[in-house]
């Protein structure tokens, strides 16, 4: 699991002080892109070799609302992956009281710069799966 604090900005809420619902979305883009990241893979070496990932489903739980100034924490875990997609599961999680603001997933599919899906390529994949592969291994445990 990957895990990012963030702090609420001005930008990112509404005329009432609270995040717009859209901006959580936001917070799940950091949270794949760290999750990347973690693994040795970059969003711009995907990007120089023709891939990217566009998400084809995304689906979130809005549980208690966030306001401007709150202390987020953006937890990230994989819960699918092949060489064609990957799926993850996300919470956000107010730090002020612990409560969870969202609860969220999406699936991200591999494709060409033409919208055509494609197989990651294994240089990426493989590095991906060691990350992924543990996760589940820790899953199973705490079972």
């Amino acid at each position: 699991m990957i895990v990012i604090r963030e702090k609420v900005r001005f930008v990112e809420t509404d005329m009432m002080g609270v995040v717009h619902h859209a901006n959580y979305l936001h917070w799940l883009e950091i949270g794949r892109v760290e999750y990347l990241r973690a693994c040795g893979v970059t969003l711009g070496e995907l990007m120089d070799n023709g891939i990217v990932f566009p998400i084809t489903d995304v689906a979130l739980k809005y549980k208690n609302s966030c306001i401007f100034y709150d202390e987020v924490e953006i937890q990230t875990i994989m819960c699918g992956l092949n060489k064609a997609k990957m799926e993850f599961n996300y919470k956000i999680i107010r730090l002020r009281d612990g409560a969870v603001a969202v609860e969220g997933r999406t699936r991200n599919v591999f494709t060409d710069w033409e919208g055509h899906i494609i197989r990651l390529p294994a240089r990426w994949f493989y590095k991906i799966k060691q990350v992924y592969d543990k996760e589940q291994e820790c899953e199973e445990q705490k079972g």
